[in-house]
C-alpha cells in the first residue's frame, strides 16, 4: 500500500485531464453495476457463437509475410472467440501454390466464423466465363462459412493496372446469388457506401455487410501514391469522397427493420479503438460487431504475446464499457 500511495504522489501531476479532453459520447453511471464478469454475452454469427464482439477485417494473403500475420490472427480469434475475413482469395483461383497463406481453418477450429473474400471485379469475371464452379471449389477447400465481396470502384480506377467493371454490382451480387448456396456478404475498403446503394444492396438476399468506411486505411490514396506525380495531384480529390461509419449507421437505422433483421452487421473503417467501437455498435439499431484492421495487422506482425496481450486488454475495455457505459442521445 505504502508503494501505490507514493506512485500516486508521484503521479498526480503528471494525472491532470483537461476538460476539453472529455468523452462526451457516454454517460458514466459508476452507481449502477458491480465490476463486470469475465465474460461478454456470446453473439450469434452465421449460426455460430463469437465471445467477443469484434472482427479480425480481411487483410492479406499472398505474400510471404501473409502466412505469419494470418497464422497470429486465427490464434487469437480462437483464443478469445473472434470472427475473421480473408485478405483477397485471388490468388487461389488459378493456383493453390499459396494455399497455405490462406488455409486458416485448422487454426481458427470449427466453431468460428471465417469468410474468403473476393472482388467484385472477380466475381464478374467468373460469371462471365462461366468459371464459378473455381469459386465453389475454393470455398470447399479453405472450409469457410461464406464469402466477402468487396466493392472498391475508385480504388481499381485509380490502381495503375487496376481492373474495370462492366456491370452494376448490384446486377452481378444478383447473378452470383442465384448460383451459390454459400452466404455471401458486401463490404466496401476504405471509401464506404451511400445510401441509396445500402439500400439496393439490402434489397437482395445478402448474409450481411462490412462498411470499410472512411477514415480508416484509404486504399484509393494508397493506390495514386503509386501513381506518377501528375496523375496524383489531379485526381487526388477522388480519393477524399465516402461516407464515415457513423454515416453509413443513420442510413441503415432509417431502413425499414424488416429489411435488415436477418442481415449481419460489421461496422469497420475509421474504428480508432475498442470505445470507437463500442460506441458505434450501440449506436445502431441491430445487433452488429465492430472490426479492425490496421491495429490487428500492428501486433500480428511480430510475436504472437503482443498480439495476445492487445486483445486481452480491448477485452477488458469492452467489459467495463458493458457494465459502466450507456452512450448519451
Amino acid at each position: 500500500m505504502e508503494s501505490r500511495k507514493k506512485d500516486h504522489i508521484d503521479l498526480a501531476m503528471r494525472s491532470q485531464i483537461k476538460e476539453a479532453l472529455l468523452n462526451k459520447k457516454f454517460n458514466y453511471e459508476p452507481a449502477l453495476s458491480a465490476h463486470p464478469l469475465e465474460n461478454l454475452p456470446d453473439q450469434e454469427f452465421l449460426g455460430k457463437k463469437l465471445r467477443l464482439p469484434v472482427w479480425v477485417s480481411s487483410m492479406t494473403g499472398g505474400t510471404a509475410q501473409a502466412k505469419h500475420i494470418n497464422s497470429n490472427l486465427a490464434k487469437v480469434c480462437r483464443e478469445f472467440g473472434m470472427g475473421m475475413g480473408l485478405g483477397s482469395c485471388r490468388p487461389l483461383l488459378e493456383d493453390k501454390s499459396r494455399f497455405d497463406d490462406f488455409n486458416m481453418r485448422p487454426l481458427i477450429g470449427d466453431k468460428l466464423p471465417l469468410l474468403a473474400n473476393l472482388g467484385i471485379a472477380q466475381i464478374e469475371e467468373l460469371l462471365e466465363t462461366k468459371a464459378i464452379d473455381k469459386l465453389q471449389d475454393m470455398m470447399g477447400y479453405l472450409q469457410v462459412d461464406g464469402l466477402f465481396v468487396h466493392l472498391n470502384p475508385v480504388q481499381e480506377y485509380l490502381q495503375p493496372e487496376g481492373d474495370r467493371i462492366r456491370f452494376s454490382p448490384v446486377e452481378t451480387l444478383q447473378r452470383l446469388l442465384e448460383k451459390v448456396d454459400f452466404p455471401v456478404f458486401v463490404k466496401e475498403v476504405g471509401q464506404g457506401i451511400g445510401p441509396k446503394s445500402l439500400e439496393a444492396l439490402m434489397d437482395l438476399e445478402l448474409a450481411g455487410i462490412e462498411f470499410g468506411a472512411f477514415g480508416g486505411t484509404n486504399f484509393a490514396q494508397m493506390e495514386l501514391m503509386r501513381s506518377d506525380e501528375n496523375k496524383q495531384k489531379l485526381l487526388e480529390p477522388l480519393a477524399t469522397i465516402g461516407h464515415t461509419a457513423e454515416d453509413m449507421i443513420d442510413y441503415l437505422n432509417e431502413l425499414p427493420y424488416a429489411i435488415m433483421s436477418d442481415k449481419h452487421i460489421i461496422i469497420s473503417g475509421g474504428v480508432s479503438d475498442w470505445l470507437h467501437g463500442y460506441y458505434l455498435m450501440k449506436k445502431i439499431k441491430y445487433k452488429a460487431v465492430f472490426g479492425q484492421a490496421s491495429a490487428f495487422l500492428h501486433y500480428a506482425q511480430g510475436d504472437y504475446q503482443q498480439l495476445y496481450q492487445y486483445v486481452l486488454n480491448l477485452k477488458a475495455g469492452l467489459l467495463f464499457a458493458d457494465s459502466y457505459l450507456t452512450i448519451r442521445e
